[in-house]
């Protein structure tokens, strides 16, 4: 992985709100086709990050680097930052995901109009296309702003906290389309359940503050605790089970 050039370069990157430093000196190279996990507590700064990425947030110090000139980013946020209230359909939703690219006096192309029907119809949306989003379920917003996030064929696409609110069955079906998805783009998964996540991504990303990159998904109790990444480690095996802290 490392002998390509990556899509994103993060150097010494402090950022934050009101002057007050959430992440300090971060760096990190994401790479084509990477798929990593983005753990840590809550308020360590993972959003944060997602922003700075998103060109939402300018560092206060540090640069986000893009060595191709350009890098197409999808973003699918939390269902808690969408407003339920704004008068738009299932389908103007999706298709709303490719306004960025287009001038806005064209009309929408054939092609992409049956694109977007493919999207609302392999996610199971089609008897919702013309349901106003104020009237979905969590688990329905969340099919209808992955579709929007991946009708341009992002090169990076970056998920934040993408399970809080699917329902158990969409939940599956998210971490195989995912995968799918990860043959022609990186992805960049924000999550607290890494005893899920660990099973699908390739590298994880421990944020807290700063940012310890892990290049394997096999985590110990004793690496996060290295990292600074004070969060229950989950695992499989016959039985699920949290490894935690010897009781003195």
């Amino acid at each position: 992985m490392t002998s390509k050039q990556p899509l994103v370069s993060i150097r010494n990157v402090t950022a934050g709100y009101d002057r007050n430093p959430v992440l300090t000196n971060v760096n990190l190279d994401i790479y084509p086709n990477d798929f990593i996990g983005v753990i840590g507590p809550n308020g360590g700064g993972k959003t944060t990050l997602s922003k700075v990425l998103l060109g939402i947030l300018k560092p206060y110090r540090g640069k986000v680097l893009f060595p191709s000139g350009h890098l197409n980013i999808g973003y699918l946020p939390q269902v808690s930052q969408v407003d339920r209230s704004f008068p738009i359909t299932v389908q103007e939703a999706v298709l709303s995901g490719i306004s960025s690219r287009r001038n806005w006096w064209k009309p929408i192309s054939r092609g992409i109009q049956s694109k977007a029907e493919q999207l609302i119809s392999d996610l199971g949306l089609h008897d919702f296309k013309e349901r106003p989003v104020g009237q979905l379920s969590g688990g329905q917003l969340q099919r209808v702003l992955l579709a929007r996030a991946i009708i341009n064929d992002p090169q990076l696409l970056i998920l934040d906290e993408p399970n809080t609110f699917a329902d158990r069955t969409f939940e599956k079906e998210l971490y195989q389309i995912l995968e799918s998805l990860n043959q022609s783009m990186t992805i960049f998964l924000i999550s607290h359940d890494i005893g899920t996540i660990s099973s699908i991504v390739k590298t994880i990303a421990c944020v807290n503050g700063t940012l310890h990159y892990h290049p394997s998904n096999v985590l110990t109790a004793e690496v996060l605790q290295v990292y600074n990444c004070p969060i229950d480690l989950i695992t499989h095996g016959e039985l699920p089970h949290r490894v935690l802290k010897k009781h003195s």
